[in-house]
């Protein structure tokens, strides 16, 4: 195999943490939105742990973003 299809191959793989980003945030954000139509009291208070798990997941993502870019574009 090429060093340069490796590369590519693994910058692909290291891109796939963006995939699981995007799932975690639509679960998070779902299961918000379902919690403050069932308890709009305490919708509130729940609103700084949907903050919190919102920068984890984009974390990771961005990580792995990172991750793929220096894959690719490193000698």
């Amino acid at each position: 195999m090429d060093a340069t299809a490796a590369k590519y191959i693994g910058a692909g793989l290291a891109m796939t943490g963006l995939i699981g980003s995007g799932a975690g945030l639509g679960i998070l954000f779902g299961n918000y939105l379902q919690a403050a139509i069932r308890n709009p009291a305490a919708a509130a208070g729940e609103r700084t742990y949907l903050f919190l798990g919102m920068a984890l997941a984009e974390t990771m993502g961005l990580f792995g973003f990172v991750m793929g870019l220096l894959i690719l574009f490193s000698k």
